[in-house]
């Protein structure tokens, strides 16, 4: 790190639990970002600021004046533009010593596989089973640990699947695909502009941390808000042996 580094960052360098060398991998460090709207606006905000090396960030819809009352990568003037691109210009402004490359595109098959293997950590920050799904498969594949989080109305949920380990559970395990599970939508039900915020920024906290290597992560755990009562619960989660997608990962 240079001087400016080492000014900028010296309030994770002070914490023993990061110092240099954590800080340092954070720089190193490739993230990507599925989903640029209320969740992925807080998380890729503290990331970027945080000084996470390379950001990347995936979304292939515009900025929409309704998207406005949470998702804080976006300002007014940005109505209509895509959204990686408004992202990319609000992270830049916030620390411009940060690499964020864009993919305004729906990421799948291959190019999802590419970018999966490529980064050292996956936030799905989306809003669709299938997308989620198809994420959860790829991180099983190239073994990357996922930061998964959820909001809609007043409840959210977050929680990691780091699947560098044999006995963690995937994103399968916990909601089996084709499952019979209610799609809910922010457009049809609403959600609360701060859940958003609590969720996005726990997103990436769990990033940071899996990135330094320090603390005890939600791996195992989901972790649940109510953030009408402003109540947290937790739910231990364990890998399913039959896992369609994970199971057998240790061979």
């Amino acid at each position: 790190m240079d001087d400016d580094q080492l000014l900028r960052y010296s309030r994770h360098i002070l914490l023993p639990e990061i110092g240099v060398e954590g800080q340092e991998a954070i720089l190193s460090a490739r993230v990507l970002i599925v989903g640029a709207g209320g969740l992925g606006s807080p998380a890729a905000m503290y990331l970027a600021a945080a000084g996470v090396g390379t950001v990347v960030l995936c979304d292939d819809d515009t900025v929409d004046l309704t998207n406005l009352q949470r998702q804080i990568l976006h300002t007014a003037e940005a109505v209509g533009r895509l959204k990686v691109e408004s992202g990319r210009d609000t992270l830049l402004r916030l620390n411009p010593q940060a690499r964020i490359e864009t993919l305004a595109l729906r990421l799948q098959g291959s190019a999802l596989d590419e970018q999966v293997a490529a980064a050292d950590l996956v936030l799905d920050c989306c809003d669709n089973f299938a997308t989620r799904h198809a994420i959860n498969r790829a991180c099983v594949r190239f073994r990357k640990p996922l930061v998964s989080g959820a909001a809609i109305r007043f409840d959210g949920q977050v929680s990691v699947f780091d699947l560098r380990r044999d006995d963690s559970p995937c994103y399968h395990c916990l909601f089996p695909e084709g499952q019979d599970v209610e799609e809910v939508r922010c457009a049809v039900m609403g959600v609360f502009a701060p859940l958003t915020g609590i969720i996005g920024t726990t997103q990436a906290a769990e990033a940071l941390k899996l990135l330094v290597g320090c603390g005890t992560s939600l791996d195992g755990r989901l972790l649940l808000l109510d953030g009408l009562a402003m109540e947290w619960r937790t739910v231990l989660l364990g890998r399913d042996p039959a896992c369609e997608v994970c199971g057998g990962r240790e061979d």
